[in-house]
């Protein structure tokens, strides 16, 4: 009996570990042998929900954190996770109803109204987006992702103030969030303060520079500083890594409109 209780416990820490480390995949099988032992461990159960999320398993997923529910009713964390899958799975109906649940169990739970709220913006409903993700922002207020989506939805409306605002609050909370530090450019970039979102976009490491994206946007601030030569050498680049999307941005861009005379951008273009 006792041996078996060490075993036990002894696998639910590998698996925490597996998780932390990113590898679902071994994290799931742990727990599958955890609770070959143990099957009513309502926690293994829910990690193991997580687990088959991460991995895409998601009809896996709801029959694991349906087996929580099932012990432990109205469980906040298997509600969330498994709005999560339901989602991945196009069931949003229910998926936003299962983080409804989650959020009257525990309103305190931030996981919840966070990813409820990135559903909403999702479906285009920025003003629900918007209210659950401050919901999440005040409950976990050090939380980098919950401000970064802050900023995100606030973009999408054109609040290009208060989303930059949003961003610097995630690179406090994370300096290393390097979605926050590329949409910062954008948002300096919409209002107007090109040099800025220069200088942010330049503190990418180089895996993220060569993004295609990161070079539409600084060749967008350097065709508005009129820096033409650098604008249409950024643009080509940009080009290269993924012609049909950059492509349409800048053809609808203002700031390259005054280079579209340029042999040069008509051809890369397509104009």
């Amino acid at each position: 009996m006792f041996g078996r209780r060490a075993d036990t416990g002894d696998l639910a820490r590998q698996a925490r570990e597996m998780m932390r480390r990113g590898n679902a995949r071994a994290a799931a099988a742990l727990l599958a042998r955890l609770l070959k032992d143990d099957p009513r461990n309502v926690r293994a159960l829910c990690d193991r929900g997580i687990a088959l999320n991460q991995m895409k398993k998601y009809s896996d997923a709801i029959t694991c954190l349906d087996a929580a529910l099932e012990i432990s009713p109205g469980d906040a964390r298997a509600l969330n996770n498994r709005a999560i899958a339901m989602a991945e799975l196009g069931d949003t109906d229910g998926a936003i109803a299962s983080y409804g649940e989650a959020i009257k169990s525990d309103p305190r739970h931030a996981a919840a109204h966070f990813n409820l709220g990135v559903l909403h913006h999702r479906l285009g409903r920025e003003d629900e987006a918007l209210e659950c993700i401050e919901r999440a922002v005040r409950l976990g207020p050090k939380n980098a992702n919950a401000h970064f989506y802050r900023g995100i939805v606030l973009g999408s409306v054109g609040r290009h103030a208060d989303a930059l605002r949003s961003f610097d609050a995630a690179l406090r909370a994370d300096r290393g969030h390097m979605d926050a530090l590329f949409h910062r450019g954008i948002e300096l970039a919409e209002l107007g303060r090109h040099e800025e979102a220069l200088g942010a976009l330049r503190e990418l490491p180089r895996g993220h520079a060569d993004n295609a994206s990161v070079m539409y946007a600084v060749a967008r601030s350097l065709a508005a500083l009129r820096r033409d030569e650098e604008a249409i050498g950024m643009l080509s680049r940009a080009i290269k890594r993924d012609a049909k999307t950059i492509r349409a941005w800048a053809r609808e861009e203002a700031a390259f409109e005054p280079l579209c005379g340029d042999a040069r951008v008509k051809k890369m273009l397509k104009l």
